[in-house]
């Protein structure tokens, strides 16, 4: 069984999606229908823009979805049985499994965006890597951490890397701890908010308004959603997902064993970078990885020698 995954935030890069624009006229279609329905040029951003302007969430965000569902799109859905994304790239697994419309997907990428950087500059806070640490030692790191502020575990990406996320003090201070309790490496990432915690929630309500504007379907494929780590189909399930996203944990690690469980053994990272592929292999010794990022990527698979 073949599944696509989508990447999230991180795998951002300047010309992103340019060869995709410049040689399929489906994908060019697509870009030039979300500049029109923001009102700005996204793509100016993704093809031109700094590394700094990038790395901005409410850029970010678009561009990434952007990138992946037009390479979703000249891909097709033929043979492909699961879809899944991790924290953002969820929206675009549920836009490619007709749970969301195209249009109504790019509206709702804008306003998360906009909305957690907001978040972020309301409530301050920070995320950090802990590398090399077993699950029961970091729950009694989160503990003695949280003395000094609000702190949980936002992704469990692979076994043995987890990010944390929360108030700079406590964040920080489960930094300066880590090592003590096992961590093989403890790192703060340089992020514009607490993504993925509960200085998410100012985020939350606003979301969820968007929500109740945006028509959502079944998915006519199964989706692994990141709060429950199961494949999902039912439309009331996923808009409740999608709410509870922003502030709970991305189970990313614990969602490709679902997958793999559930019969899939091909994973194809669709979109920006190799990232998901990195933590698959990690997570899984026996899934087949692959990626289509680029114009000669997608070529590659629709016309294979």
């Amino acid at each position: 069984m073949k599944a696509f995954v989508f990447p999230g935030q991180g795998s951002q890069y300047c010309g992103m999606g340019r060869d995709l624009y410049e040689r399929f006229p489906e994908a060019k279609a697509l870009m030039d229908k979300a500049d029109e329905l923001l009102g700005f040029s996204i793509t100016n951003i993704m093809f031109n823009g700094s590394e700094d302007e990038l790395k901005q969430t409410r850029y970010t965000q678009l561009a990434i979805f952007l990138h992946s569902y037009a390479a979703a799109t000249l891909l097709g859905r033929q043979g492909v049985e699961m879809a899944a994304g991790h924290s953002l790239g969820e929206y675009t697994a549920l836009c490619f499994a007709g749970a969301i419309s195209f249009d109504d997907a790019v509206r709702l990428v804008a306003k998360r965006g906009e909305l957690m950087q907001n978040a972020g500059q309301q409530n301050p806070g920070t995320m950090a890597a802990i590398i090399g640490m077993a699950d029961d030692a970091l729950d009694a790191l989160l503990q003695e951490a949280g003395a000094a502020g609000i702190v949980q575990a936002a992704n469990f990406n692979s076994p043995g890397q987890i990010v944390i996320s929360g108030d700079i003090d406590a964040v920080r201070k489960a930094v300066e701890l880590a090592p003590s309790k096992g961590a093989r490496m403890a790192k703060e990432l340089v992020v514009s908010g607490a993504f993925h915690s509960p200085l998410m929630k100012p985020a939350e309500k606003e979301l969820a308004e968007t929500l109740d504007t945006i028509a959502i379907r079944d998915a006519e494929i199964p989706v692994c959603m990141n709060v429950v780590a199961k494949p999902v189909t039912s439309a009331p399930e996923i808009r409740a997902n999608l709410i509870s996203q922003l502030t709970s944990s991305v189970l990313w690690s614990q969602s490709v064993q679902a997958m793999v469980e559930a019969g899939v053994t091909e994973f194809v990272e669709v979109g920006p970078q190799k990232v998901l592929q990195g933590l698959i292999k990690r997570i899984s010794k026996s899934a087949v990885c692959a990626g289509v990022d680029t114009a000669d990527q997608v070529d590659a698979v629709r016309n294979p020698a």
